[in-house]
């Protein structure tokens, strides 16, 4: 399965949770599942345990804009860790070069901070690092090019302040950079997540 490219509104819809790593939007304009009846099934059907697991599993990857291959990739390599495998695979994204980038708020979006990242528009320690899924580690300092300040639609990422800086990024200087101070801990995921559901949904599928 490719990227998901299509309508990301309702995606969030389907998913009854907004992901602000997938869109600026909100889906609260229309609270309801898509479709021609959603407004008339606002009481839905209570869910299997299949699908409670799919949908935890489908806002990481949709958030977070893995493939199906890469995200189950990724997901082997937690397993293989010493640490809980659902607190694991979260780290693992939350380091996410193009995930640091938004999350610094350089960017309004994943896919946009994945842009710069593929562009050349991003510093790692001074150097210029083009790979969206790089892993960034403690001490890892994140910055963009000075032209690139000028841009006008990073210019409106770094005035937006409805994405806060999580705990584990330092931001400071002029112009900004963001400093690894720690590695992401469990519960980090900027919208309501149950990591053990998508453990679950791996664990008999893997």
């Amino acid at each position: 399965m490719s990227r998901y490219t299509g309508p990301r509104v309702k995606k969030m819809r389907a998913l009854n949770l907004d992901l602000p790593g997938l869109t600026r939007k909100s889906m609260w304009d229309r609270p309801f599942p898509p479709g021609v009846h959603g407004a008339k099934n606002v009481r839905r059907r209570k869910m299997s345990d299949y699908k409670k697991q799919l949908l935890e599993k489908q806002k990481l990857r949709l958030n977070y804009g893995l493939t199906e291959r890469q995200f189950r990739r990724l997901y082997k390599e937690a397993v293989a860790s010493r640490d809980p495998s659902g607190d694991k695979l979260l780290e693992f994204l939350e380091r996410r070069l193009d995930n640091v980038v938004f999350r610094a708020g350089f960017a309004r979006t994943i896919p946009a901070a994945r842009q710069l990242v593929t562009h050349g528009h991003v510093l790692v320690n001074g150097k210029r690092v083009d790979i969206a899924s790089f892993r960034v580690k403690r001490g890892h300092v994140v910055s963009l090019l000075p032209t690139t300040l000028e841009n006008v639609h990073v210019k409106a990422a770094l005035a937006d302040q409805t994405v806060t800086l999580p705990p584990w990024l330092d931001k400071a200087g002029t112009p900004p950079e963001v400093t690894v101070r720690d590695l992401p801990a469990a519960g980090e995921a900027p919208f309501a997540l149950q990591t053990q559901l998508v453990v679950e949904f791996y664990s008999l599928r893997l």
